[in-house]
């Protein structure tokens, strides 16, 4: 399938608790930069007849209102963890201005969790006042898929020790959350034009990149552009962007790649 054009738009590029930080002083934190302004991990995917979101985050809420995004055909999640699928219950609101059932794609493993924290969706709700996600289960595991005229290949990641899903679009890949990429997704990187990439602070964490850990994959990688997401408040724009390699950069909530 030849893609489209497209437009890719980052709605969030920090950490599960944002940035700033709840009650934290730090330089980052107090900053007034706006890039140092991060809400949780999530990216639009746009072409002339098709919008996806890939993860409802904690902040999805916010990120559907201050990019006025009035219409989504799917939401596409790359793993369970609370701060990539809490803003699930929001996705009613799409409900109710379509009047359709809202697709989503995700693993098995991110279904069940998802069925576990948001039990009333699956049948379980006591009572209906203020609607539930109406929502249509498309199961991904390994295998290539297309929503609308976007073609999405899943990529492999290690997240500590839980699997996670990376997407391909064309010459664009979103490999959040992760801190081991595997021989076979690395050669599946090759040739890209920009990679958005996990890379949480300096210091060691079990489950995501260092910033010199992403510098190594990214050089390894070798794509045109590399941009470094899910960063933590440790992290001053102003201060680390500039040190990094060429073609390396933070990203930051409101980045737009055509």
């Amino acid at each position: 399938m030849n893609q489209p054009k497209i437009k890719f738009t980052l709605l969030g590029t920090g950490t599960s608790s944002g940035v700033p930080t709840i009650s934290c002083k730090c330089d980052t934190c107090v900053s007034n930069d706006i890039r140092d302004k991060r809400l949780r991990c999530s990216v639009m995917i746009e072409t002339d007849t098709t919008r996806v979101i890939i993860d409802s985050s904690a902040d999805f809420r916010q990120q559907m209102l201050k990019y006025n995004v009035d219409k989504l055909d799917a939401v596409v999640y790359t793993h369970h963890h609370f701060d990539h699928i809490s803003g699930f219950d929001d996705i009613r609101a799409f409900n109710f201005t379509s009047k359709k059932q809202m697709p989503i794609y995700l693993n098995s493993k991110t279904l069940e969790s998802i069925k576990s924290i948001f039990s009333y969706a699956f049948g379980k709700a006591e009572q209906i006042g203020g609607g539930i996600p109406k929502i249509d289960v498309n199961i991904i595991e390994e295998d290539n898929f297309i929503i609308g005229d976007i073609e999405f290949e899943i990529i492999k990641l290690m997240h500590g020790n839980l699997p996670v899903l990376g997407f391909r679009i064309g010459n664009f890949a979103y490999c959040t959350d992760t801190n081991y990429i595997s021989e076979e997704s690395l050669s599946k990187l090759k040739g890209l034009d920009y990679l958005i990439l996990d890379s949480l602070r300096f210091t060691p964490h079990p489950t995501h990149f260092t910033i010199e850990e992403s510098i190594d994959i990214a050089k390894r990688i070798g794509a045109k552009q590399t941009y470094f997401t899910h960063i933590a408040h440790n992290i001053k724009h102003s201060v680390v962007d500039p040190t990094l390699p060429k073609n390396i950069n933070l990203a930051f909530d409101g980045l737009e790649i055509m």
